[in-house]
């Protein structure tokens, strides 16, 4: 999720002047709202620093010859392991951090291909150094070199600037992942850990950053058709959709006392089924890949034999949920709600 100048600075304005639980509203019941949920993102920033310091601390001791790829077997799937539990912290509060603090947002879980758009020559040619290119997809990329699917290598080929992925290939590179790339990922952590624990909490970044995340769930989908999608090298992707509905749903447990209060029950119950249709649909998929995208699949006219596919089912049953002009779908509701408690939107 990437957030404009004008909505980080309004952000800034409202939070300025601002420390520690302290809530710019006289409303105790916003109050232990945001109490809430600032406790529940502060427990994931140190789940997210746990676990990137755990992948760093897994990186194979550099050595001339970098990995190999028997030899250090172990390393690499403890590794892979840790960056797993990094991803999922990091998804269930994407919609907060994305929101508050834009530029780690970028530096931490922007893609391979948009970085590539904004560096000086569109370049690249260090995947180690923790310079350029830098992130939990960039490690991602790393760890996963030489298993990426075909279609993935197929559209990130034809960028201007691709370097193909590799592991470290001797002691250089190998120190450089360590030292450069993945301390990199660990100093952007920590970062947003000490600069969130003196914040006070906006309604709006709290519950309107949610909403933003949920309507993203239908572009993490639709990237898939092209092999955009965000850890399209772990094949993870539907596994963050998972942990980023998880978050929603955590936070939007926070707000729902708050919404019945002013008069919301029968909206706050239907918002539940809402995400309740979405955990079902997500439990009904096996793996933590986004389904294959059927050959020839066209989303404006599938054929009969496409829609039977579940990656056209996962599709259309995000599309619904996520249009804000679906009455009847969860970002919808969740808008109405927000309105009902008076929290500002966001600027575009």
């Amino acid at each position: 999720m990437r957030r404009t100048l004008g909505a980080v600075m309004a952000l800034t304005l409202t939070m300025g002047g601002c420390g520690g639980d302290e809530t710019p509203s006289g409303d105790p019941m916003q109050a232990a709202v945001l109490s809430g949920v600032k406790t529940d993102i502060a427990a994931d920033l140190t789940e997210l620093t746990a676990a990137v310091e755990a992948l760093r601390a897994a990186a194979p001791a550099p050595d001339a010859d970098g990995w190999d790829a028997t030899r250090d077997a172990a390393a690499v799937e403890n590794m892979r392991t840790a960056w797993r539990r990094a991803r999922v912290a990091y998804e269930r509060i994407e919609g907060a951090i994305a929101v508050l603090f834009p530029d780690l947002d970028a530096s931490t879980d922007e893609r391979y291909d948009g970085f590539l758009a904004e560096l000086p020559m569109m370049r690249d040619d260090n995947l180690f150094d923790g310079e350029g290119v830098t992130g939990i997809h960039a490690v991602e990329r790393v760890l996963w070199a030489g298993g990426h699917p075909a279609r993935v290598v197929t559209f990130e080929s034809r960028l201007t600037g691709y370097r193909a992925a590799a592991f470290p290939s001797n002691m250089a590179e190998a120190t450089a992942f360590r030292d450069g790339l993945l301390t990199r990922l660990v100093t952007d952590c920590r970062s947003m850990q000490t600069q969130f624990a003196p914040l006070a909490l906006d309604p709006s970044a709290a519950f309107r950053g949610v909403i933003g995340s949920l309507e993203e769930q239908l572009e993490k989908v639709e990237l898939a058709a092209s092999a955009e999608e965000e850890s399209r090298y772990a094949q993870f992707t539907l596994g963050d959709m998972r942990a980023n509905l998880a978050g929603g749903l955590r936070t939007w447990q926070r707000f729902r006392p708050w919404v019945v209060s002013r008069g919301g029950a029968e909206l706050a119950g239907r918002i539940d089924q809402r995400f309740m249709a979405l955990q079902i649909g997500y439990a009904m998929l096996q793996g933590d890949a986004i389904p294959a995208v059927p050959e020839g699949y066209d989303a404006e006219n599938p054929s009969a034999e496409h829609q039977g596919s579940a990656y056209h089912r996962l599709r259309a049953g995000i599309s619904g949920e996520a249009d804000p002009m679906n009455a009847a779908g969860l970002v919808s509701l969740m808008n109405q709600a927000a309105d009902l408690l008076a929290i500002p939107r966001l600027p575009d």
